[in-house]
């Protein structure tokens, strides 16, 4: 096996701290003809979906690549903006945020850039750019704030390909969810009383967060535990009862069983009990998406309003507001403090070593 070098590189090249931020991913545009290459690499990742290979393989290139990008296509177009995918958007805004705040700490000695598992840019391009730029030292951080093994899991599993195809690889770091962390509670938080300040407070506070299989959680995933972390955690800085609020799962796909309750089902037996108002909020997701925008803006809210409810509303998620910028700052300044106060690779000391190693081959 021949590794990935890096063609021209400079021994005396002074290194930095690179940062990446990952999200999900995105189609590059709302057709059929975008959504079948986006789909197939999706759902070809045995994190995704764990059934026997040859068999998924059948099922996926023989019924699914035929049928649902077109339907996904129709979704998309519904939630596309004049700069493209929402979800590629918010990462970037995120991005340029998060390095904005960190060119003001830390200089040039930081640089940040963002990627998609799925997609483009990819996590091996971005990987490549990090490093041809200088970074002798990665910090991965996944926008997913709940670990599962089809998000976090999926990324370093992303990150660990493209690791063993380099001759060298840099001091390394993953976040692998910040659930609890209090300033990423303390951010949702103040969004949801921001729009209780406008449109008031609901019969009931909803916690919608993406599902996955009922097994995984049988079999040890802390997906599950850590989105009612989350959830208890968000309504004890907002002060409220048990009976106040709820946590869900939506975006089921298959046949068996997922976590429960369901986001849809249970919208719609909350308005045949008589509750009128409704807010959803969405906590695992750092950035609005298909499954923010459309699933849960548009789709289960006519659940709700079809089955007596009255009153409908989404809180947005996180996105590139200020409070979540700079907790993602925080969280990530936190985490290379130590490389921080190292001296700096590369540079006078570089230099020096370089031309000592010279002087010794010339000898």
């Amino acid at each position: 096996m021949k590794y990935q070098g890096t063609p021209g590189y400079d021994h005396a090249q002074t290194g930095c701290v690179g940062i990446l931020l990952t999200n999900l991913g995105t189609p590059e545009a709302p057709d059929k003809a975008a959504l079948r290459p986006y789909l197939k690499q999706f759902l070809s990742d045995p994190r995704v979906v764990e059934v026997p290979r040859l068999l998924w393989w059948m099922i996926l290139n023989g019924i699914i690549l035929n049928v649902r990008p077109a339907r996904s296509a129709a979704a998309y177009r519904t939630v596309w903006t004049d700069e493209g995918s929402p979800l590629l958007l918010h990462t970037r805004q995120q991005a340029e945020g998060v390095a904005q705040r960190m060119s003001a700490r830390f200089g040039d000695r930081v640089i940040v850039d963002y990627a998609m598992r799925y997609g483009n840019p990819s996590i091996d391009s971005a990987l490549h750019s990090l490093i041809e730029r200088g970074a002798r030292k990665l910090l991965v951080l996944p926008l997913y704030p709940q670990y599962s093994g089809p998000t976090s899991g999926s990324t370093f599993d992303a990150v660990a390909a493209d690791f063993v195809k380099r001759r060298w690889l840099p001091d390394f770091q993953f976040i692998a969810s910040y659930h609890d962390q209090p300033g990423y509670i303390a951010s949702v938080a103040g969004s949801i009383s921001d729009h209780w300040k406008e449109h008031g407070r609901p019969d009931r506070l909803m916690f919608s967060y993406h599902g996955e299989p009922r097994r995984y959680l049988d079999e040890g995933d802390p997906y599950h535990c850590q989105c009612h972390k989350t959830s208890r955690l968000v309504a004890e800085s907002l002060g409220l009862d048990e009976g106040e609020y709820i946590t869900a799962f939506q975006s089921r796909f298959g046949r068996e069983e997922w976590l429960k309750p369901y986001t849809d089902e249970t919208l719609r037996e909350l308005a045949a009990s008589g509750v009128r108002h409704v807010q959803v909020v969405c906590p695992g997701f750092s950035a609005d998406c298909l499954e923010t925008i459309e699933e849960i803006g548009i789709e289960n809210r006519d659940y709700f309003l079809e089955a007596g409810g009255e009153r409908y509303e989404y809180i947005p998620c996180l996105n590139a507001g200020d409070p979540h910028l700079d907790f993602i700052t925080e969280l990530a300044a936190q985490r290379i403090a130590p490389w921080m106060e190292a001296p700096a690779e590369g540079g006078e000391n570089a230099a020096r070593m370089a031309e000592a190693l010279k002087t010794r081959s010339a000898a």
